[in-house]
């Protein structure tokens, strides 16, 4: 494969990631746990300004929340390779 063609195919891929971008759902930065030993209850857990916070989520919300989690770390999948994939354009200045 010739460099222009690379490059040619990478911008394609940029145009596929921010298609994907477009269709992501809610999202999260967090992570589901379940807290207790014998009576076991899920809850949201983020850490922000390095403190913990907890939300008490229960069966009806837990799916929910699994999602919009799923759906940060598949933003957070997007952006490293559209990262990889700009720096090497930058480096061939061929970003448009």
């Amino acid at each position: 494969m010739t460099e222009k063609n690379a490059q040619r195919e990478m911008k394609r891929r940029i145009r596929t990631l921010n298609e994907r971008l477009g269709k992501l759902g809610p999202l999260m930065r967090g992570t589901v746990v379940v807290i207790g030993t014998r009576n076991k209850q899920p809850y949201f857990s983020l850490n922000k300004d390095g403190k913990t916070r907890l939300i008490y989520l229960g069966k009806k919300r837990e799916p929910q929340a699994r999602r919009m989690s799923l759906e940060y770390k598949n933003l957070l999948g997007i952006i490293e390779e559209m990262t990889t994939l700009n720096m090497e354009l930058l480096k061939y200045d061929a970003l448009d």
